[in-house]
This record gives C-alpha cells, sequence and structure tokens, in this order.
C-alpha cells in the first residue's frame, strides 16, 4: 500500500466526518450499529493513515456519513 494514498484517504474520511458534525465515537458507534466491529481508536487511525480500512468498512462509513466513493477516494485534490 501507498502510505500516501492511505493517508490523504483518512484525510478525506476525517474531513468528511466533521462535514457531517459526526464525532469519532459517533461512526463508530454507527459501524459498529451496522455490524462492523471498529472502535473510535481505529477511526482515528484510519483518519491519519495508520490503519488500512476493509472494503466493508468503506461501504458502511460512505452510508454513515452520506458521501460518495469519489469523496472518500479523492486522492487528486
Amino acid at each position: 500500500m501507498n502510505p500516501t494514498i492511505e493517508k490523504r484517504i483518512g484525510n478525506n474520511i476525517k474531513l468528511l466526518r466533521e462535514k457531517a458534525n459526526i464525532t469519532q465515537e459517533t461512526l463508530s458507534a454507527k459501524l459498529q450499529l451496522a455490524g462492523c466491529d471498529i472502535t473510535r481508536s481505529a477511526i482515528a487511525k484510519i483518519e491519519v493513515g495508520q490503519r488500512h480500512l476493509y472494503p466493508d468498512e468503506i461501504i458502511l462509513i460512505k452510508e454513515a456519513l452520506k458521501c460518495s466513493f469519489e469523496d472518500i477516494f479523492d486522492v487528486e485534490s
């Protein structure tokens, strides 16, 4: 994996989460209710590029933040 891309994707998730006015704790709770066993600490690590994302997590994050995959994976801007 490319650490620069992971950091960018993590930062995108952070910005989308903040734009939605959701805390890391709330996001992790939403994901847990959707069947994804993820902690607030794991969300924090994802946001700084220290933890890989799994496909099911990406789908649930997209749904929880009401955004598009393009929003999450925008590494160009």
